[in-house]
């Protein structure tokens, strides 16, 4: 179903100020008490924009029963609809101008159907500016060239899957100087993944000065670790300053997976890369905020959004430490009504201090994907193409 926005006569709608200041803001981890009135200010003027904008979205307040008016609490803001993040498989709800998108990105791979969605100029220069201030933070910025291993698909014509688009982003973070795509571009939108093509620039790039930097799906990279074990390669030292940071999952391939403590030990005891320099991200197309890992490994939430945990049953909301759908809050996208959306993503979510790292924010844990399904993430139909065994 394809519904779009009433508005045609304006490419360029401003987006509220009150969400440009809230957006605006570069600083990503401070304590929720310190800017929740902001928040839920520009929650509710976001809730206004997509209500005005689109009809659909109007008609789905109305049917919940929401007055705009009484968003004014935190309470009223995750009482909204949220939008499951299936809902994008099916439908293209717009509330912004078709000639106002700039970028379209799909959630899928190679099969199963894909989430469409997008991105007008607002939400996706202040999504990207946010992954900045977080790999900023993180340490992550660097002026010196690297290599990139990229455990992603790799890009040809026409490609617009999510993952792709964000690996090479992330490869601005510090110049490339020699990419290494291990989901080889065959043509006619197949990959296929080349194991010794990875070994072999691993060993290569070892005997060099150029830190290493290796992104993308883990599951690639642990079979390329394996492999170097079975071919009998003795331990590489990377140069100093080499990083790996991960996006996306096992799904599809859980049989394979490995503890993150497992793969952690198995880079710094094969490649050389300390455990400090090992960062896990979590994103997807319908949700572009940013969740980068501490240097404990937990994923924090920014200030940019509020990160819940609903009951499966109910999409009640959870105490923390129990078990539900992952579940976001954000008036970052004018795009499109996903400013509370919910994900498939079964999660722990624990609460602000609770890390040593020092954070002042709460964090969560990914437990896995609920249920089975034919509707296969990136990381899903990635997985796909690892050989059996």
């Amino acid at each position: 179903m394809r519904v779009h926005c009433t508005a045609t006569a304006q490419t360029d709608i401003p987006a509220p100020g009150s969400v440009q200041r809230f957006c605006e803001r570069t600083t990503p981890y401070l304590p929720e008490a310190q800017i929740e009135a902001d928040f839920i200010t520009a929650m509710h003027d976001i809730t206004r924009w997509h209500q005005q904008h689109s009809p659909w979205y109007a008609a789905l307040l109305k049917q919940n029963g929401v007055q705009v008016d009484g968003l004014t609490t935190m309470d009223s803001l995750i009482a909204l609809p949220p939008l499951h993040a299936n809902f994008f498989k099916q439908h293209e709800v717009l509330s912004v101008p078709e000639d106002a998108i700039t970028l379209h990105l799909t959630s899928s791979g190679t099969t199963g159907q894909k989430s469409q969605m997008f991105f007008d100029a607002f939400t996706i220069s202040h999504s990207r500016r946010m992954v900045d201030d977080c790999m900023q933070v993180r340490g992550m910025v660097s002026s010196e060239p690297a290599h990139y291993l990229v455990n992603a698909y790799e890009p040809h014509a026409g490609l617009r899957v999510g993952t792709s688009n964000t690996n090479q982003y992330l490869m601005r973070y510090a110049p490339p100087a020699e990419v290494f795509w291990t989901l080889r571009a065959l043509g006619e939108g197949e990959h296929e993944f080349d194991a010794f093509g990875a070994v072999e620039t691993l060993r290569r790039w070892a005997q060099g000065s150029t830190p290493v930097r290796i992104i993308g799906f883990p599951a690639f990279l642990h079979f390329t670790l394996q492999r170097l074990e079975r071919m009998g390669v003795p331990p590489l030292q990377l140069a100093p300053g080499s990083a790996a940071i991960f996006g996306g999952g096992w799904k599809g391939h859980a049989d394979q997976a490995i503890s993150k403590e497992a793969l952690h030990a198995s880079l710094g005891r094969q490649l050389g890369i300390a455990a400090d320099r090992i960062v896990e991200t979590f994103g997807s197309v319908e949700h572009s905020i940013p969740y980068i890992s501490c240097t404990h490994g937990h994923l924090h939430a920014p200030i940019w959004s509020r990160v819940l945990v609903r009951d499966v049953a109910t999409l009640a909301p959870l105490p923390h430490g129990q078990a539900g759908f992952l579940s976001f809050l954000s008036p970052y996208i004018t795009s499109v009504p996903a400013h509370s959306v919910v994900m498939g993503d079964l999660a722990l979510l624990h609460p602000a201090g609770s890390c040593a790292c020092g954070t002042p924010t709460p964090w969560f844990e990914i437990l896995g994907r609920a249920g089975t399904s034919s509707n296969k993430s990136c990381a899903a139909a990635a997985a796909e193409l690892l050989p059996a065994s």
